[in-house]
């Protein structure tokens, strides 16, 4: 319901995707029937040619496929994000967030991995050649997993993140968001403006954002954190391109610098407004109103399709990819988020060089953690799932993390299926 209506949306005003096929599937069969209600009807007043297939039968939605956008979560979201963040807490851990990085982002990854897999495995031997886009987080652990069990499956990952420069960048430097050219990468949820520059005069922008990042954030709204977020710039003068609640999320000292408060606040109102968005959607698909929730969204699935199908070479700002050489200074097999160039044999990141040495530090330590939490999801593993733990520099000692480790699997047995 999240994601699938704002792609519908982009897909029915696609003159490229025009006439092609659309299947809906969910596991969620009440869920299914309400988005079936709304593109039927968005459809129908479009008068659009494409053709709408639904079903609950994996494999059936499956055939014939050409792409296909996975965005799942397990249930219940947020019962269990909660026991994510707060169970490491409750035994001295300091995490920002528990989504993505430290403990948190650990269990949730095992959670979710398993079903994905068993979702590329019936892509596998169904339609081998499609792409796969992902949206579902943890990003870069998901992808790397795929990558591990499935290395000829075509895979990229998206996240919204980089919307932040487009949000915040144009009024710290008081430009249009159309006057800037940069480049920005390391990790999902993880990464930093590596280079900018002013179109017109061809200036770098850099020192104007040193000069007027702090008044600026001091001067923002605050649903998030950015105490983090300015440490990171002034610290190491590359600008972050998220909050403290994400980029928090995989660095030790992160509690000392940020905003935990903002963090919690982000958390809230993102289930506030999660939940109330479901409520909406469901009460205007009852009154017969699902059409005008069809509508294109921000997302960059559609445009990549679009840029397979015509050959586009146009520049996608961000993606999720294997490494393999574009960040040079770091391991081949990470999944990474980079700018990438589109066209009819796919995704292909752009080189982006060495990356500043101190915040490639900080991207090792999470390299060697991605791969340990994936090869314990894999293998459903318990001893590497306490290694991972213990590889986690979010992870204060060794009591602590076994003491983490049997209270969750205890709380998600059901969930995590270790031997």
């Amino acid at each position: 319901m999240q994601f699938g209506l704002g792609t519908v949306g982009s897909i029915l005003h696609s003159s490229i995707l025009a006439g092609c096929t659309i299947t809906l599937h969910d596991i969620n069969k009440e869920n299914l029937e309400l988005i079936e209600t709304a593109c039927r009807a968005a459809i129908k007043s479009m008068q659009s040619t494409c053709t709408l297939e639904v079903t609950t039968d994996r494999k059936q939605a499956l055939k014939g496929a050409d792409f296909i956008i996975s965005s799942i979560e397990v249930t219940p979201r947020f019962e269990l994000w909660d026991q994510d963040l707060w169970i490491p807490r409750e035994f001295g851990n300091r995490q920002m967030m528990g989504e993505n990085g430290g403990p948190g982002g650990l269990f949730h990854a095992l959670r979710i991995i398993p079903p994905i897999l068993e979702i590329c495995d019936d892509i596998h031997n169904i339609c081998p050649n499609a792409w796969i886009i992902n949206f579902s987080n943890p990003m870069s652990r998901i992808c790397l997993a795929i990558h591990r069990k499935y290395p000829d499956l075509k895979v990229v990952g998206l996240c919204h993140e980089i919307a932040f420069v487009k949000e915040h960048i144009p009024k710290m430097l008081e430009t249009p968001y159309e006057n800037l050219e940069y480049k920005a990468g390391g990790l999902n949820h993880f990464g930093v403006i590596l280079d900018i520059k002013y179109k017109d005069s061809g200036k770098d922008a850099y020192p104007d954002i040193r000069a007027k990042a702090k008044d600026y954030f001091q001067s923002v709204p605050k649903v998030d954190g950015f105490g983090l977020v300015h440490f990171v710039l002034e610290t190491y003068g590359y600008l972050p391109y998220t909050t403290d609640s994400h980029y928090g999320e995989y660095i030790h000292w992160a509690a000392d610098v940020g905003d935990f408060d903002g963090v919690q606040r982000f958390r809230d109102t993102y289930r506030e407004m999660t939940l109330a968005e479901g409520k909406r959607i469901h009460r205007l698909i009852k009154k017969n109103k699902g059409a005008q929730l069809v509508k294109p969204d921000d997302e960059r699935a559609i445009p990549i399709i679009e840029g397979i199908l015509t050959d586009s070479h146009h520049l996608e700002n961000s993606v999720n990819i294997p490494n393999d050489g574009i960040i040079s200074n770091l391991s081949s097999d990470l999944v990474i988020e980079c700018p990438a160039i589109v066209d009819k044999d796919g995704v292909h990141g752009v080189p982006l060089g060495e990356y500043p040495k101190g915040l490639a530090a900080l991207l090792r330590y999470q390299g060697s953690v991605q791969d340990l939490v994936v090869e314990a999801a894999i293998h459903k593993s318990k001893d590497l799932t306490y290694q991972a733990l213990l590889a986690d520099p979010c992870v204060d000692n060794p009591d602590q993390a076994r003491r983490i480790l049997d209270k969750m699997l205890t709380l998600q047995k059901q969930y995590l299926h270790l031997h």
